[in-house]
């Protein structure tokens, strides 16, 4: 089965107060972008399409240092995750069959993750499947609703949550695995009708549904998983879990 990830990293961080794009801030002396591209090649996928945005040549320069091809295409203006797989329409029509689509600045998002979503995924015949984790504080997340069977009925973020949905503990990770195709079906269908004027990723499972399609949710067995950082406190914060944990 053939596979491809697409890596968004166009992030300004503006709270880093840095001058480099926020996937490029260190956890453990290792830019959060190159977690997340050892973990994609650990769990067998060696195609691999980063979005670049802000301060795109950081992206340019560091992914020319590597020892094997990652492809890179620019998102000039940011308009929420799913612009940003907008960007890299042409990278997905070159490679059929499934795309892991994460997050550069989710330096936790481990090999395990990736392939036992895969598993499901592929086991389930799904059309996408969101990769989720428990939380015991969920609070500005999008919550993972289940239909009783268990598969997906939606995502809700936090500002249209209910009082019910908002005590939902298992969140979206920012990742998933897509039928390539299938994404591409619904892919330019994806509006900015929404307050932020963005085109959202989770949009597309919406669609998918409405299509009558298979969507899954994948649980990951650590938290860890969804963890970012948008200020030099959370990033020290990682790098403290990361030597706690022994990630490397």
């Amino acid at each position: 089965m053939a596979k491809c990830a697409v890596i968004l990293a166009g992030g300004e961080g503006k709270r880093m107060k840095s001058n480099k794009p926020k996937p490029m801030s260190e956890v453990l002396g290792k830019p959060m972008l190159q977690w997340v591209i050892d973990s994609v090649r650990a769990a067998g996928v060696e195609n691999i399409c980063v979005v670049k945005g802000f301060k795109k040549e950081c992206i340019e320069e560091y992914v020319e240092t590597l020892p094997y091809k990652v492809e890179t295409v620019y998102q000039a203006e940011r308009l929420g995750t799913g612009h940003a797989v907008m960007m890299a329409k042409d990278f997905l029509k070159e490679n059929k069959g499934d795309v892991v689509i994460l997050c550069g600045d989710a330096p936790f998002m481990d090999k395990d993750t990736i392939a036992d979503a895969f598993s499901q995924h592929d086991k389930n015949n799904a059309s996408a499947t969101v990769i989720s984790a428990v939380l015991e504080d969920s609070t500005g997340y999008g919550r993972i609703v289940r239909n009783e069977d268990g598969s997906l009925n939606a995502i809700v973020e936090q500002k249209e949550a209910s009082e019910d949905i908002l005590k939902i503990k298992e969140v979206n990770s920012g990742g998933y695995w897509f039928d390539t195709e299938d994404l591409l079906s619904v892919l330019d269908s994806i509006t900015a009708d929404n307050a932020a004027a963005e085109y959202y990723l989770p949009d597309a499972l919406k669609l998918l549904l409405k299509n009558g399609k298979t969507v899954g949710a994948f649980t990951a067995s650590s938290p860890d998983t969804v963890l970012g950082a948008n200020d030099p406190q959370q990033l020290e914060e990682l790098n403290q879990i990361a030597i706690a944990k022994g990630y490397k």
